[in-house]
């Protein structure tokens, strides 16, 4: 039976190719995709996810637009890296698949409400401002989930927006400690684990190659965004993050790690945002998620190419 799952996202070209490879994974029955602001602003996100769910030729999946705002903080983008769409390398067209009336939050609480308890996994991969508003208004969906699996943070690559913060966790550290502190089985695909799912040129080369719609998109996006990444890294390729999210729920041999106890900084005057990471188990604080550090590369390009391969 396949999994169960809500994605909750921000597109964002590497949020694309995570929704693509949800899409086109027998494994996976995706629910609904909801869209929060972050990369860019909710207008856009919103946008850019009907327009990746049009392109997989998935009009049966419905889109939800969900929190425009940090909890309680201004909201802080990233057109610098992702473009002014926050999906800037292909065109794609205005899409014809209509936005869901309700709102995300709702759709998720009603749907956790629906479901068998323990059905259903939550994969954000934006800032966690919907999840947590979720579980602030519904206090009784938090024991429905059956785990959250996220894309977030970072202990040994530290910052990427700050030079201690992930910009996810970033985002919105409020929503991140509800989320860090409420008890669900976590997941968690820090930068440690995603900073080693590099692009190569041959692996991009070959999606342009691709004789369907979709390989070309995804070398076009990765294209765009791997011109940042390999400046300020100097790096050959650019990381692939959120698309480890979805990879792990296909198979999490792919990934080590460990359980650990993970707290989100939110009042450092340098530190907002830093998930603090017990790694070596100094605080004697219980683990509250599996925080995976390291990632078969080779393996993880090899199951992407060939679910990407499947799609129109």
């Amino acid at each position: 039976m396949a999994q169960k799952i809500i994605i909750d996202t921000d597109p964002g070209q590497d949020d694309a190719v995570a929704i693509l490879l949800a899409l086109a994974s027998p494994e996976l029955e995706v629910l609904g995709i909801t869209a929060v602001a972050g990369n860019v602003p909710l207008a856009l996100t919103e946008l850019n996810a009907r327009k990746i769910v049009e392109l997989a030729g998935r009009a049966d999946v419905p889109v939800f637009a969900g929190c425009d705002a940090p909890l309680v903080r201004k909201l802080v983008t990233a057109e610098h890296i992702h473009g002014r769409t926050g999906l800037d390398g292909v065109d794609l067209p205005e899409p014809a698949l209509q936005l869901q009336p309700q709102h995300a939050v709702d759709f998720i609480i009603e749907t956790l409400r629906r479901e068998s308890a323990g059905t259903v996994t939550l994969v954000p991969v934006g800032p966690l401002t919907n999840i947590a508003t979720a579980m602030r208004r519904a206090p009784d969906i938090v024991s429905r989930i059956h785990q959250i699996v996220l894309m977030g943070g970072a202990y040994f690559e530290v910052g990427n927006v700050t030079p201690a913060a992930e910009f996810n966790i970033y985002v919105d550290p409020e929503a991140a400690q509800q989320v860090f502190g409420s008890g669900v089985p976590l997941v968690v695909l820090p930068l440690d684990a995603t900073h080693r799912a590099l692009t190569s040129r041959d692996w991009v080369g070959a999606m342009a190659a691709l004789p369907n719609r979709c390989g070309p998109a995804v070398a076009s996006w990765t294209d765009f965004f791997e011109r940042y990444d390999r400046a300020k890294y100097g790096s050959a390729g650019a990381p692939l993050h959120d698309p480890c999210t979805i990879a792990w729920l296909l198979n999490p041999d792919l990934f080590s790690g460990r359980r650990i106890n993970v707290e989100i900084e939110t009042e450092g005057r340098f530190t907002t945002g830093m998930t603090v990471a017990d790694w070596w188990g100094v605080t004697g604080r219980p683990a509250n998620a599996l925080f995976l550090r390291d990632v078969d590369r080779d393996g993880l390009f090899a199951l992407i190419s060939d679910r990407i391969a499947r799609l129109p």
